[in-house]
């Protein structure tokens, strides 16, 4: 999409006012800064598509930048998997990838640089003493007793730390602004601490590590951002970010502008949360199909292209809101809905004998591989005198206004040719194992006789050809759309949904079916669309059931309209 087309929501309207000013010479330069200590989710994609979505329409450029400070929590193993997962949503950063760690040497030269001016100190005091200095929300700070160390005795005292002459966690170093600051994090905080871990770029060449919001700025400064974009938990970090700024001999002065974060109704998106559900197995991995991660959903089988309509449609705002999950799903359903393929899966077989169909015949019946696109042609599918179709349409004792077999009752099958209940064959137990029916051998679809109508058409597959398959059911992970919502006492753990997963073992799949490719999706007719799972082998097919059919979000729209109108 254009720039032209694009709704001008207040950072493009920013962007816009600053291409008119000339500012920045014409440049929009914009970056996604992932911490490579986890998976990215579904919040995340909604990032990487700004970012990368404004640098496209200004034919400008984003990066990518690793902000990797915590050697503790990152890995090598998140690092591969976040560049996948931007590559899979449809972006490249080209040649403008980098790591904060980069900037390690020039990070400790912006440090000294403040200690030489004053505007930074050691401080000894650990870091309980710390907090409990800093002061609350309604009470001013305390200075250090350290506060007023020499600039000649910081100096040292920061090169040693360097060095490793300290202990982990027994000094850091403190900015020095405004301890009676309304703005906590302006209250001298700390911008390096003593921490001996491997890093996985620099390895142990550090044992003293810049904070996140010491680096960020500066980082942002370094490569030339024009545009500093983030989600509004760093809205009052933003005066510190413009210190830093302000008090470095930086090359530029990115424009940090706060966005409302992406939240889903029946899902959490804390980092924390989300390793506790791996941890602890309530979930089998982090792409478990239930996850919001981008691995989970990609298993799941959604596509990059309806996770950007997603976002797009969603839009950017100054104020965090929850967006119902049945509206992404509606943008799944919708993009799926174009490309998959038709294809006629039973998930719950019954046994259907054609008596008087012939019982060596076969024949090829002509099927749509998708009504939505012309040219995806059509497919043979095999027929013949035993068939399964779902065990929920048929019905011994039908209720009203359910049009589908039962007893004496007629119903057509897909492509095929309009069947009759004749009888219902039962075990011991009474519970019916087969249905014994007839055909109308005129009634062939597309034939002279497909004029005859009948009520309800069904899909089946013929059970000499049927493929065996594992079919997964997914619904959501929690049973409340707040999750986070903690009420009593109780925690987010306990509103999981006990039913978010069901494997179907005995599911009959059409033959075409047979060695597809892992990660491809179809829509099983009249049950919903459908993802290959990496589980599958060419033996044992598994399936992963991406949507159901049934739209909410559109009705939900509906009834918006008609309740407006």
């Amino acid at each position: 999409m254009s720039a032209h087309d694009t709704p001008l929501d207040f950072i493009r309207e920013i962007i816009a006012a600053d291409l008119r000013a000339n500012k920045n010479g014409g440049r929009v330069v914009t970056r996604f800064p992932p911490e490579p200590n986890g998976y990215l989710h579904i919040g995340h994609a909604k990032s990487i598509c700004l970012n990368f979505g404004l640098a496209a329409e200004h034919r400008g450029v984003c990066h990518l930048r690793f902000d990797d400070t915590n050697p503790t929590k990152e890995d090598l193993e998140y690092v591969e998997s976040i560049q996948e997962d931007v590559r899979w949503l449809g972006f490249d950063w080209q040649d403008k990838l980098f790591y904060a760690s980069d900037y390690y040497e020039q990070l400790y030269g912006y440090a000294v640089h403040l200690i030489k001016n004053g505007k930074a100190y050691v401080d000894s005091l650990s870091a309980d003493q710390i907090r409990e200095y800093r002061g609350t929300l309604t009470q001013p700070g305390k200075n250090s007793p350290y506060r007023d160390r020499s600039v000649e005795d910081n100096l040292d005292l920061f090169a040693r730390m360097r060095a490793g002459e300290f202990a982990d966690g027994s000094l850091v170093l403190r900015a020095k602004i405004d301890m009676a600051s309304p703005n906590l994090n302006m209250r001298d905080p700390v911008i390096y601490r003593i921490r001996r871990a491997t890093h996985h770029r620099t390895g142990d060449a550090w044992c003293i590590y810049p904070m996140y919001d010491f680096t960020h700025g500066q980082s942002d400064a370094l490569e030339g951002i024009t545009h500093s974009i983030c989600t509004l938990e760093f809205e009052d970090h933003r005066p510190l970010y413009e210190w830093f700024l302000r008090e470095l001999p930086v090359p530029c002065q990115p424009q940090q502008i706060e966005f409302a974060r992406l939240n889903l109704t029946y899902t959490v998106m804390s980092k924390r949360k989300l390793l506790e559900l791996v941890t602890n197995r309530h979930v089998s991995g982090w792409d478990d199909p239930r996850m919001p991660t981008l691995k989970g959903l990609r298993r799941r089988g959604y596509t990059p292209e309806s996770i950007r309509n997603f976002c797009e449609r969603i839009g950017v705002a100054k104020r965090n809101s929850v967006v119902d999950m049945a509206m992404l799903e509606h943008y799944v359903r919708d993009d799926l809905n174009k490309r998959a393929p038709r294809v006629m899966a039973v998930l719950h077989p019954l046994r259907v004998v054609i008596d008087n169909y012939p019982p060596d015949r076969v024949e090829q019946l002509e099927a749509v591989n998708n009504p939505e696109d012309p040219g995806a042609g059509t497919r043979r599918v095999p027929f013949s005198r035993v068939v399964y179709i779902e065990r929920d349409d048929f019905r011994e004792d039908p209720p009203r206004k359910f049009f589908r077999l039962a007893p004496g009752r007629e119903v057509r099958l897909r492509y095929a040719y309009i069947i009759k209940c004749v009888e219902a064959v039962k075990d011991d137990a009474g519970n019916v194992v087969e249905l014994r029916c007839t055909y109308d051998p005129e009634t062939r679809s597309g034939g002279s006789a497909e004029s005859r109508k009948v009520k309800a058409t069904l899909h089946w597959v013929s059970a000499a050809h049927a493929i065996p398959a594992q079919v997964r059911l997914y619904d959501s992970l929690f049973t409340r759309p707040d999750p986070d919502t903690v009420e009593d006492g109780r925690s987010y753990t306990d509103f999981l949904n006990p039913y978010s997963l069901e494997v179907l073992s005995a599911c009959q799949l059409e033959p075409g079916l047979a060695g597809a490719e892992v990660g491809s999706r179809y829509q099983f007719e009249r049950l919903g669309y459908f993802c290959v799972d990496p589980d599958s082998t060419e033996d044992a097919p598994v399936f992963n059931r991406t949507v159901s059919l049934r739209d909410t979000w559109a009705k939900i729209q509906k009834a918006q309209k008609a309740g407006r109108s």
